[in-house]
């Protein structure tokens, strides 16, 4: 990474790059609370337009829930319903916000992130606020971006071209680093150059050469 100079501007996945997530403790979960297998609970949730729904702000937090409750045949409060939901959802490990900070001095840093009310709420109040003392990830970054703010996802092009049209990125000067394959190709088609992160601590080592 060093030796490339052409690179100007970074953007960050949040879920698998810089915050450790396990979606197998939220699945596990559903299925504690409504008797479900396992197995189950995970073919619904993959193929339920619900989640993408509220990944792009289409549909409110209590629309969501009602839609968790009616696919799973769960009777629990909100609370209870959120813990779930909010499961996969491990901390952030300092060295990688330290890792930003730095890189802040060096490039243009962005955050883009497929996520949700409850999600970047849990997030705020319950891992930055308590633990780092910060009201949110913004200091972390030049500028964060959610899809449910967008009312986009990715791996969706239109996505990808509002953050490079808003901050007037070249494609091959900016770096795009996800968990996700699909996300990383919807990247590549536009000429973003991109990092497939495969392992929790890969941006650490990606930047310090190892």
């Amino acid at each position: 990474m060093a030796q490339d100079s052409s690179i100007k501007n970074l953007i960050f996945d949040l879920g698998g790059v810089i915050l450790d997530l396990s979606v197998e403790r939220t699945l596990q979960s559903f299925a504690d609370i409504s008797g479900l297998k396992k197995e189950r609970v995970k073919e619904l949730f993959i193929s339920s337009k619900g989640f993408l729904d509220y990944e792009k702000g289409e549909i409110e937090d209590g629309e969501f829930r009602s839609f968790v409750r009616d696919l799973y045949s769960v009777q629990t409060d909100d609370d209870a319903l959120d813990a779930s939901w909010n499961a996969m959802l491990l901390g952030i490990p300092q060295q990688k916000l330290d890792l930003l900070l730095s890189l802040k001095e060096k490039f243009n840093v962005y955050l883009l992130s497929n996520t949700n009310n409850i999600h970047l709420n849990y997030i705020n109040d319950k891992i930055m606020t308590p633990v780092f003392g910060e009201a949110s990830l913004d200091r972390y970054f030049h500028k964060a971006y959610y899809s449910h703010h967008m009312k986009k996802r990715k791996p969706d092009a239109n996505i990808y071209e509002q953050v490079l049209d808003e901050n007037n990125l070249k494609p091959h000067e900016t770096l795009f680093l996800d968990d996700n394959a699909d996300n990383i190709a919807g990247a590549n088609a536009l000429g973003i150059r991109t990092v497939h992160v495969v392992t929790p601590d890969h941006i650490i080592a990606y930047f310090n050469g190892k």
